[in-house]
């Protein structure tokens, strides 16, 4: 059972749907908590695998740095920081497939802070479908994948959240 329907089935639904317009995946969520406790979530390993994969590492939160994303049941994902800017941005090239370094299937992802109200808005948008080897159907398929992806890791970020207080 995926983690989205587990979640659905203890009856939590956290937000709407990531989506695709040309061949990017973007989704926002509101989190009642303050940008730097988000920040914290995004861009530490401790607290990223509380949300996002079963394993995070890398070698330092500077541009050049990298490391990988894993998920037990989907292999390694290894990542290259492209960007950081304190409680603002964060963004990262990754796999889009295990494997043992970046190649020519990777994507970039970039996260978003911004106060909203009471809490901050997180946005990601992941790009550079277009520029995927293998044809149309693979890069469709790929955005599809992703966009999936992105509704439950985001889900399980506003989670991490949901009834927590400053």
């Amino acid at each position: 059972m995926s983690r989205r329907a587990r979640l659905e089935r203890e009856g939590i639904t956290v937000s709407d749907h990531a989506r695709i317009k040309g061949h990017t995946v973007t989704r926002t969520v509101h989190i009642e908590a303050s940008r730097a406790r988000v920040w914290k979530a995004l861009t530490d390993p401790e607290v990223m695998v509380k949300w996002f994969g079963d394993g995070v590492q890398f070698a330092a939160l500077e541009p050049g740095a990298t490391g990988s994303i894993d998920w037990d049941d989907y292999g390694s994902f290894p990542i290259e920081i492209t960007e950081v800017v304190p409680e603002g941005s964060f963004g990262f090239r990754w796999s889009g497939i295990p494997a043992q370094q970046l190649d020519e299937y990777s994507t970039h992802v970039r996260f978003t802070v911004a106060d909203a109200g009471s809490g901050t808005d997180v946005t990601v948008i992941e790009s550079g479908f277009d520029s995927l080897p293998g044809g149309t159907r693979y890069r469709r398929d790929r955005l599809e994948q992703n966009r999936e992806g992105w509704d439950v890791e985001f889900d399980e970020l506003a989670v991490l959240f949901a009834g927590v207080t400053e």
